[in-house]
């Protein structure tokens, strides 16, 4: 299972300047991928493109090519590729159903519309909601929560539909320190299943975390590009508008301070 960007820019409709230029990205099996940039640096519309949304929902000129484990999605319509790829938006109201009267219909509703087995559907729900410690929600009505709960509704929803590809636009921005490491968790353990996953993040410690790759967007284009570890401790990253996870900027402050390297060593786990 891979996904691949070879080539690719994309124009809003009416738009006079390109939103993305020339984006190679390869996704293997198993491997998360983390987008990182400043505002308006591109992150949301490579996730609209990477998952087809744009420009069959939202308009637009695209160039490149887009395959999908080795087949050219050009021509596909846009049940076809909902079908293999979920996406997830960091505003979870655009997300919910709008039709289902409790949490467990709406993390349903998806592996439904995609004609899973009653019963798989039951056990795929039950799973997603325990893994995001939301079981207790299951019987509310979804717009009679928080915002950081219908966060984890709509994660949920996308677990349940067991995705080959996932494509997340910022799935921690409405949620706690828990609430954050449980989606992290979620999202290796679908890696682990073999899910290709790419991730926008403002939160660079999640990547750091879950992240094998990471590449750095600014106007639109690829402006770093590498392992996590290597991507995360350039020096450079301020200046794309990119805050180091907390350990890199801890190990610079203490170099800054003369401190020995070692003796940050204990802080590593």
């Amino acid at each position: 299972m891979s996904l691949q960007l070879t080539g690719v820019g994309y124009r809003y409709a009416g738009a006079t300047a390109a939103a993305l230029l020339d984006i190679d990205l390869l996704l293997g099996p198993g491997e998360v991928v983390g987008v990182a940039g400043a505002s308006e640096s591109g992150k949301t519309t490579l996730c609209l493109v990477a998952a087809g949304l744009a420009p069959r929902t939202v308009g637009g000129q695209i160039r490149g090519t887009i395959l999908l484990d080795g087949e050219d999605v050009d021509a596909w319509p846009m049940h076809r590729l909902s079908a293999r790829i979920g996406i997830g938006f960091q505003n979870p109201a655009t997300q919910l159903s709008q039709v289902a009267g409790t949490v467990f219909e709406e993390v349903a509703f998806g592996p439904m519309n995609l004609g899973v087995p009653r019963n798989e559907v039951v056990s795929h729900t039950w799973a997603a909601l325990e893994t995001l410690r939301i079981e207790n929600l299951a019987e509310r009505d979804p717009f009679r929560l928080s915002g950081g709960q219908q966060q984890l509704v709509a994660m949920a929803g996308l677990l349940a539909m067991r995705p080959e590809h996932l494509v997340l636009d910022e799935p921690t921005a409405q949620l706690d320190p828990e609430g954050t490491r449980l989606v992290g968790d979620a999202i290796a353990r679908l890696a682990a299943e073999g899910a290709s996953i790419l991730i926008t993040e403002q939160k660079t410690d999640l990547l750091a975390a879950i992240a094998a790759r990471v590449i750095v967007l600014d106007g639109g284009r690829i402006a770093r590009a590498g392992t996590a570890d290597d991507v995360l401790a350039d020096p450079g990253l301020a200046e794309l508008g990119v805050a180091p996870p907390a350990m890199h900027r801890l190990r610079r402050a203490a170099a800054d301070a003369g401190v020995a390297p070692g003796t940050l060593g204990s802080l590593d786990g």
